[in-house]
């Protein structure tokens, strides 16, 4: 008896194991199971270990949609005489002839037919065709032009034209997704997409022109120029302008002129027929470690003032020689080309919060800018501001603007900075204003008569063509 008792209680403990262990291993495997079945995060590893969410792709469709109607195809077109006979040769006339002479983009900002295109697009021409998304084409007017930043704005008749505002550059932000669309190879309508890779990139100083562009990646070629350089929310934030390539084509990354800089350029020759430029009044360098150290600063990053213009903004709010610029309103200047860029977007009397350093303490000034007091002529290659007293005495002259820097390799500097020039296309200047309006009523295809005077008894007249 006692050893059926035993038996049996073998028996109740290995049943009650079994089922134990049976347990641990059904939930145990269960488990697994329905944590292997779990949705799978979306997440990727790093280069540390770390994790790091998926990027949306952005939407391009709704900006495509925004823009594409309202960036046109330019053609610059020159008519010519083809003489038919000797007589034709050298007494003129014979049959006209029509000739394409290049082809770009441009964009309508307006719903009454203002656009916008690159001067380059359209320089020379006889007449200007734009033809737009749905194959409609219209005759041009120049409205104004503004050839040292490449911008030249057109008008066609009519209303109700499918158009884009003008956005906020300055809010443009490096690394954020961007549309070029326009017309590269005759191909009407295309759209490309990549990301701002720079901001504030100059490409001219060594021609005395400070510019500022956006840089993208997004793909710009010939015929891409005066289009438009969007983003996703389809706003324009810049007018496409230049590739850098060995080849004339692109080769990663291209150049587009601000929208703000761009808008300011279009609402002065609007409203004056000129671009009114505003100056702050400084000359300087840009620093790097290398200059910092040669000047013996600490800072490495700011433009750093070397002179200060008399009677300018920047001087009578304080500003001084070796100050440090390190921001303007709101924009951090890292290089002249910050500044300026910002600046261009402003009118003259208008006024700016510069921050800057001055033996290593950070001071504030308010500067109002002033209109610049220089005018290139681009046709020559020269510089020309206002003579005072002293110069035409000096030169024993009644009138007269004197040459303040010679831009062009061409030209003999020495001989001729400081000269004066009394009179263009027989028409005495007394003022760079003067010199501006008798250079803005010449034709394309008119020669350029200049007067100049190098000594108390001498002038000399040359024909620029």
């Amino acid at each position: 008896m006692k050893n059926i008792f035993n038996l049996l209680v073998v028996g109740v403990i290995a049943g009650l194991v079994s089922v134990f262990g049976y347990h641990q291993l059904i939930v145990k495997d269960s488990s697994a199971f329905i944590e292997e079945n779990k949705p799978t995060p979306n997440i990727q590893f790093t280069s540390n270990s770390g994790f790091t969410k998926l990027a949306e792709t952005p939407d391009f469709v709704e900006a495509a949609k925004k823009s594409i109607d309202a960036v046109v195809h330019v053609k610059n077109v020159s008519i010519g005489r083809q003489p038919r006979s000797i007589l034709d040769l050298y007494f003129g006339g014979g049959q006209e002839r029509r000739a394409v002479r290049g082809m770009g983009s441009g964009v309508i900002i307006s719903p009454d037919g203002y656009i916008i295109t690159n001067h380059h697009v359209v320089q020379g021409a006889t007449e200007i065709e734009i033809t737009l998304n749905n194959n409609k084409t219209y005759s041009a007017d120049i409205i104004g032009e503004a050839p040292e930043n490449d911008i030249t704005l057109l008008k066609i008749e009519g209303n109700e034209f499918s158009y884009l505002p003008f956005g906020n550059s300055n809010a443009v932000e490096v690394g954020e997704w961007v549309l070029a669309v326009g017309n590269p190879f005759n191909l009407t309508s295309t759209v490309t997409a990549g990301i701002v890779s720079a901001k504030a990139r100059d490409l001219n100083s060594k021609q005395g022109v400070f510019q500022s562009f956006i840089q993208t990646d997004a793909a710009v070629n010939s015929g891409n120029s005066g289009g438009a350089l969007v983003n996703t929310n389809g706003d324009l934030i810049g007018i496409n302008t230049a590739i850098t390539s060995q080849t004339g084509a692109f080769i990663g990354y291209s150049f587009a002129i601000p929208s703000n800089n761009a808008r300011k350029i279009v609402e002065d020759l609007i409203e004056f027929g000129r671009v009114r430029k505003a100056v702050l009044g400084v000359r300087g360098i840009d620093l790097n470690d290398q200059i910092a150290k040669e000047l013996n600063i600490k800072s490495s990053q700011g433009f750093y003032v070397s002179s200060v213009e008399s009677n300018s903004g920047a001087e009578n709010a304080g500003l001084q020689e070796g100050d440090i610029i390190e921001r303007i309103d709101e924009i951090k200047i890292r290089r002249f080309s910050d500044l300026t860029g910002y600046v261009n977007t402003k009118n003259p009397g208008e006024k700016v919060q510069i921050s800057f350093l001055r033996n290593g303490k950070l001071n504030e000034a308010e500067v109002e800018l002033v209109k610049l007091a220089l005018y290139r002529i681009n046709e020559i290659g020269i510089e020309v501001t206002n003579a005072n007293i002293d110069d035409l005495k000096k030169f024993n002259a009644k009138n007269g603007v004197k040459i303040n820097r010679v831009l062009s390799q061409r030209l003999n500097a020495e001989q001729l900075e400081g000269i004066l020039i009394t009179e263009i296309n027989n028409k005495k200047v007394n003022s760079i204003e003067d010199v501006e309006n008798i250079i803005s009523e010449k034709t394309n295809a008119e020669a350029l008569k200049v007067t100049f005077k190098a000594n108390k008894k001498d002038e000399k007249t040359y024909i620029f063509r």
